[in-house]
């Protein structure tokens, strides 16, 4: 069977793209969450890769779960109350794990519909682009359900409580324009330049040294949760690593010579 992942590497920056358009790319099976797990982890052992592009092949982006599946009660929607909480828990539940624990910037190219789970996937990457052809939609409600990855958690905290609770509550969905306006998405392109757009953009990121963007990523994050005063600990301690780099040297020498910098890795 073809992989649910794809990737292809430009220098320091990987393209990923979900890999089932007949299915819209849904994440209907328990070996496509594991793919994703899998490159979550072989991207933060790689560091030599600095930024990532997620996006998915054919019409859509990501349609979420199969509802023929909820409908038959199969593949990762089988099984008791008690099977089921587990099956989240150990199955599509690690997805935003893995991706909140990835160190390296992701930018999420929507190519087309983000709906369900495929809206709360583009939320737990970093920045978002859309194709003026995306929609999205946090429709868990319509279908009778909840939000079951982490959307509850995710999604307010992208586009802010009101809207958040709008969009959950509704089930309805929004164009690539009103994303923008909302804040859920940095930028809409025309479809046809969208991958080449999101590729620049991590191309920009990952000019930067790769340490540096790491710790500013992990802040980012962990900054979410935390109070002021331990941030700005955790922000100091990050800051001396940063400081003590052989690529941070050479970016303040670049500066100075006014030249572009020459970076290692180390």
């Amino acid at each position: 069977m073809e992989r649910f992942l794809l990737t292809e590497r430009d220098d320091a920056v990987v393209t990923a793209t979900l890999n089932r358009p007949d299915e819209r790319n849904a994440i209907s099976k328990v070996e496509y969450i594991e793919e994703i797990r899998s490159f979550c982890a072989a991207m933060n052992a790689d560091h030599g890769v600095k930024a990532i592009v997620l996006t998915g092949r054919g019409s859509a982006f990501c349609a979420g779960g199969n509802i023929k599946d909820m409908r038959d009660k199969g593949g990762i929607f089988e099984g008791s109350p008690y099977r089921l909480r587990n099956r989240y828990r150990d199955g599509i539940q690690q997805i935003p794990l893995a991706l909140y624990e990835l160190e390296v910037p992701v930018v999420a190219a929507v190519n087309g519909p983000a709906v369900g789970a495929g809206l709360d996937l583009a939320c737990m990457c970093d920045v978002r682009i859309a194709s003026d052809k995306a929609i999205f939609a946090e429709s868990f409600v319509k279908l009778g359900i909840v939000p079951g990855d982490g959307g509850a958690w995710l999604l307010p905290r992208v586009i802010g409580m009101a809207r958040a609770s709008l969009m959950t509550l509704t089930g309805d969905s929004i164009d690539a324009a009103k994303a923008l306006d909302y804040g859920l998405v940095a930028e809409v392109v025309p479809h046809d330049t969208l991958l080449e757009a999101a590729q620049a953009l991590a191309q920009r990121i990952a000019a930067n040294p790769g340490h540096a963007l790491r710790l500013a990523k992990r802040l980012l994050r962990e900054g979410q949760d935390m109070k002021l005063q331990p941030l700005l600990e955790l922000s100091a301690a990050f800051q001396a690593l940063a400081h003590h780099s052989e690529d941070h040297d050479e970016a303040v020498a670049a500066f100075i010579e006014k030249r572009p910098p020459q970076f290692t890795g180390r």
